[in-house]
């Protein structure tokens, strides 16, 4: 049933939107318009939220280390002012989407056009910088790109034939006018129209380099929000190496799952390697220390088990969503592992808070 619930919302929904989409495109009478280009803007951005953020755990800049299962920031927050023209972009949208060429002055309209121009410009630079690591069901990103080139290219095609209106209607009604002078003068209006609207989008362009330079950011800030970055298609920077995770399946469910989810508490050492600690994997660590302790032919049998199995295991833990799920699946576990130190140890949680802190090479400290 969960399943069938969540192919309904992840398939069927966009789908059905994005074909109405289409219709409404080619229909000469569109069918809810408004109503379903805005479904489409708000319930499709929820689901690219989503999906991205499932897929890709964006945890930081170029410049920061991160595990081999999240990825650095495709954006460079250092120039995320550039995420205003998405926003004023959209704001142009539903302003061409709601009110008619005859309710605007000209200045705006041509504003709201040249501001939807530089939306779809920045969505299609996205696309194409995520393209790298797009892969399987990701793919289902691109619906929602497409449907926002759909939906302008609709709504700007729709304005200047209202625009075309207008002018036609503002022409002599004098019956000497031919046909043939009729339809230049429309022509040359609309030629008119269209060069001022370009001399506003090379205002607008303009006007939001110069705002760069004020933030302090420079002329190039729109390109270095997409270059300045690692792991994406137009990177230019090389990141620091990954954080050591690659062992059994507890570190990797530590380092890899949603931090929302796994709850890391800090940097470790495993076999000299830096590693990220959550509760979960000191807990379990600090179980064994001390079934070593106590049961030392016992404790055997378990690292056996667990060296056979755990880093197979490990090694399908691909993205964080498995992380998430192993982390859950383990919580039985974790709490078995906490009511045995508390019966059996005289201070456990100060065992569990030193597991994965260095301690000199008589002391392990590294089970998982």
């Amino acid at each position: 049933m969960e399943m069938l619930l969540f192919g309904i919302v992840a398939l069927v929904i966009p789908g059905a939107l994005t074909i109405w989409n289409v219709y409404n495109c080619v229909a000469e009478k569109p069918i809810l318009e408004k109503l379903i280009s805005s479904l489409t803007v708000f319930i499709g951005g929820i689901f690219y939220f989503c999906l991205f953020t499932l897929q890709y755990e964006e945890a930081g800049e170029w410049y920061e280390q991160i595990n081999r299962m999240q990825y650095h920031n495709s954006i460079s927050s250092e120039y995320g002012d550039i995420k205003l023209i998405v926003f004023l972009g959209f704001v142009a949208y539903f302003i061409l989407l709601y009110i008619s060429a005859d309710k605007l002055p000209p200045l705006i309209s041509a504003f709201s056009i040249s501001l939807l121009i530089l939306l779809n410009v920045y969505q299609i630079a996205y696309a194409v910088q995520i393209s790298k690591n797009v892969d399987g069901m990701d793919w289902l990103l691109y619906v929602y790109h497409a449907n926002i080139l759909l939906l302008s290219g609709r709504v700007i095609h729709r304005h200047m034939k209202e625009e075309a209106e207008l002018f036609r209607n503002r022409l002599s009604s004098d019956g000497d006018h031919k046909n043939l002078s009729r339809l230049y003068n429309i022509i040359d209006s609309l030629s008119k129209y269209s060069i001022f609207i370009f001399v506003v989008l090379f205002f607008v362009v303009a006007l939001i380099e110069v705002m760069f330079v004020l933030m302090g950011q420079g002329l190039d800030a729109p390109v270095k929000a997409f270059t300045n970055t690692a792991d994406w298609t137009f990177s230019q920077q090389i990141p620091p190496p990954p954080l050591e995770y690659d062992g059994h399946y507890l570190c990797t469910v530590a380092a890899g799952g949603h931090k929302k989810v796994v709850k890391p508490l800090r940097l470790g050492t495993r076999r000299n390697e830096t590693i990220v600690v959550n509760r979960q994997l000191c807990i379990a660590n600090a179980f064994e220390e001390r079934i070593q302790e106590l049961m030392p032919w016992l404790h055997r049998k378990i690292r056996h088990a667990y060296d056979t199995y755990g880093y197979p295991l490990s090694r399908k833990i691909t993205t964080p969503l498995r992380a998430d799920l192993i982390y859950f699946l383990m919580k039985p576990l974790e709490w078995i592992f906490l009511i045995f130190l508390y019966m059996f140890d005289l201070r456990p949680e100060q065992r569990i808070a030193r597991q994965y802190t260095y301690v000199g090479p008589d002391k392990r400290g590294d089970h998982k």
